[in-house]
């Protein structure tokens, strides 16, 4: 029988790459997707897995948040929607990390690198190919780097070739998008025949006493139901103001929709249709920007 369980749904992933007792999966993961010159070898996770975190039924954006043994601050996350503002809140929390590191009369020389870290399961940047995309503090002229700054890594999962004939032999990240992608597909067996790594094995072996144990099941299937009901909110929202934009020539439409469910999602009263089309787009832009804000800080 197959595993049947997604490692993309936020409580497998924070339970396979948060919990203490699997840092070297995270470590594999870190090193597939940084390919630093010296690998990493040891990371202490800030936020560990906690079923208090999953106690209510609600949308949970699950990051993970660990610092190396070079002083390096990482988080790393898995998206499975595509919003506008993200690649900035991305840009923001790399921020964070890197001017949260500063106390009380200590010294800017001592700071070091604040990465942040996004697997999607869908295209965020449609017109290339690319599946990994580096962004880091660079003169565009000359190509010199600000070292020990700030650096954002997106991981589009789906861009990846991935064939079972050929994944025994592929590169890391090639495989991890492999396991992100198709595990649940896969009997456990099979999985580790195909993902020989040390780190793949403890990762399918989690998912496996996922499946296996009631309450971890349980809270599974409810996390997958509110992450498809999620964007099928969005879906909807999305369409309905590209209906009410077409309709009545309003091109604030799809914002306006983006930001009733986001209302609902935050137990506040949906604004009126009247109301929003007296905002001009840069306002409802704010206003989506900052309600993306209130929810993501909600659910951390």
């Amino acid at each position: 029988m197959s595993l049947g369980i997604k490692p993309t749904v936020d409580f497998v992933f924070k339970k396979v790459f948060g919990s203490p007792e699997n840092v070297s999966v995270l470590i594999g993961l870190l090193n597939a997707i940084l390919k630093l010159d010296h690998p990493i070898v040891h990371v202490e996770i800030l936020n560990p897995f906690s079923y208090r975190e999953f106690a209510e039924d609600k949308l949970v954006v699950l990051d993970v948040r660990a610092r190396d043994s070079a002083g390096r601050w990482l988080n790393i996350e898995m998206q499975v929607s595509i919003f506008g503002g993200l690649l900035q809140r991305l840009v923001y929390y790399a921020c964070t990390m890197y001017v949260g590191q500063l106390e009380s009369g200590g010294s800017y020389a001592n700071l070091r690198s604040a990465i942040s870290i996004c697997l999607l399961d869908k295209r965020l940047f449609r017109d290339d190919t690319i599946a990994h995309h580096r962004f880091r503090l660079v003169d565009q002229e000359h190509g010199m780097e600000i070292p020990d700054s700030i650096a954002v890594h997106t991981v589009e999962l789906t861009k990846y070739n991935l064939q079972e004939a050929t994944i025994s032999s592929a590169s890391a990240i090639e495989q991890w998008a492999f396991f992100f992608l198709f595990a649940d597909r896969y009997q456990p067996e099979r999985l580790r025949e195909l993902l020989p790594g040390v780190e793949f094995q403890q990762a399918i072996s989690v998912v496996e006493a996922i499946a296996a144990k009631t309450e971890d099941r349980m809270m599974y299937d409810q996390r997958l139901k509110a992450q498809r009901d999620y964007q099928w909110g969005l879906d909807s929202a999305r369409q309905e103001g590209r209906q009410e934009g077409r309709q009545e020539g309003w091109k604030g439409g799809e914002l306006a929709g983006k930001i009733k469910l986001l209302q609902e999602l935050l137990g506040q009263e949906p604004s009126s249709t009247a109301s929003l089309r007296e905002r001009t787009i840069s306002e409802l832009s704010g206003l989506l920007a900052d309600l993306q804000q209130r929810l993501r800080s909600r659910e951390s």
